[in-house]
């Protein structure tokens, strides 16, 4: 790819799993690619993969992602793709998750993203083009036992996804919400706990959070792969608005799909009898 046909991509969340496999995807695919983490000494290396920006980057700091973006399009010219990568997990049952620990999943994982959002629209409102992506969760469409809090913090971003996508499309702007499945990155093995723990979710959210545990190095997606479909679907000529990564993520979405509409469809007559009469 030649430097005239490059993008610039701005990619968060870069020191490990699937921000880094992104960059270096992007950097060996010849893209110009805005490298960011909360310390740089963990991304320095990617400057040696490509035509890269290192930037230091925390997304819960609204002033730091849009000192971010100008320092990208003073460098570049442009922020042509955004990529919300940066996030983390929490593995706890609803009842064991204190607030401060809920808090924190949704200023990292909703706000987080929602900062990075309103950097970069000005610039891609003024040119009139320009892609955002949201890197979610089949969690963000389906509900798991054992991170609850986590899956909400990605139903919220996927809520905030649809809506901007009927703000921004008039403008140019494209919006694509990807929601992988597991994955062979750090995410199960760096993810917080719930530290006061209730026996009688043992069964569920405990089994769970062993099952996360005993998945890390095992997990079926490739990341490396991830990284590869998400640029080609971001380069089609009419990008998903959804993008959902691996067997587990396709067959938990299409089972999902399937029961809301078995449960609309049983209830539909009850559902629309809370509307006044037809006169």
């Amino acid at each position: 790819m030649s430097k005239e046909t490059s993008k610039v991509w701005l990619v968060t969340g870069c020191s490990t799993g699937f921000g880094r496999y992104i960059a270096e995807h992007l950097l060996e695919s010849g893209e110009k690619v805005v490298v960011t983490a909360r310390k740089t000494d963990k991304i320095a290396d990617l400057k040696q993969k490509g035509d890269a920006l290192i930037l230091p980057l925390d997304v819960i700091d609204r002033a730091q992602c849009r000192k971010a973006v100008e320092a990208a399009e003073a460098h570049f010219g442009r922020v042509d793709v955004l990529i919300n990568n940066a996030g983390i997990g929490f593995f706890g049952a609803v009842e064991e998750t204190e607030e401060a620990d809920a808090r924190r999943l949704f200023e990292v994982n909703f706000f987080g993203t929602a900062n990075t959002i309103h950097a970069v629209l000005p610039g891609m409102r003024t040119r009139r083009s320009g892609t955002i992506v949201n890197l979610t969760s089949i969690g963000g469409i389906v509900g798991f036992t054992g991170v609850g809090y986590y899956c909400a913090s990605k139903f919220a971003v996927e809520g905030l996804s649809d809506t901007l996508r009927t703000e921004v499309e008039p403008l140019g702007i494209k919006v694509m919400a990807v929601e992988p499945s597991g994955f062979r990155t750090e995410w199960a093995g760096s993810s917080s706990e719930a530290a006061a723990i209730i026996a009688d979710y043992d069964g569920t959210a405990g089994e769970a959070r062993r099952a996360y545990h005993a998945s890390v190095g095992h997990q079926a997606g490739d990341p490396a792969r991830a990284a590869k479909a998400i640029r080609e679907a971001v380069l089609a000529a009419k990008p998903p608005h959804h993008l959902l990564l691996g067997n587990d993520a396709v067959d938990a979405a299409l089972e999902k799909i399937d029961a809301l509409r078995a449960n609309v469809t049983a209830w539909e007559g009850l559902s629309r009898s809370a509307d006044f009469p037809v006169v």
